[in-house]
């Protein structure tokens, strides 16, 4: 079982937080939880109830993540976002 496999079924918050947290070795057990739920399948844990990224999970996780931002509202290609402060520069 792959995050890949299952990432259609998966409900917008734990895309979104797997997205927000690209670098993720080992999943919380909450999010372990809702993937187990959803894929059906009995997922490899630890003892915390903790599951462990492979590699390949964590790539597509990450190319996801980097497809999100690239693809956000507002993104400017080669421009360097940041947030507006409501200050004016004179």
């Amino acid at each position: 079982m792959t995050v890949k496999d299952q990432w259609d079924r998966l409900d917008p918050g734990t895309k979104k937080w797997l997205l927000d947290n690209p670098g993720c070795l080992i999943l919380p057990h909450s999010i372990t939880a809702v993937i187990r739920e959803k894929s059906g399948h009995d997922i490899k844990c630890d003892q915390h109830g903790q599951m462990m990224l492979s590699p390949q999970d964590r790539d597509f996780i990450r190319s996801k993540a980097s497809g999100a931002a690239t693809t956000a509202p507002g993104h400017l290609p080669g421009v360097l976002q940041t947030p507006t402060t409501g200050l004016s520069s004179t």
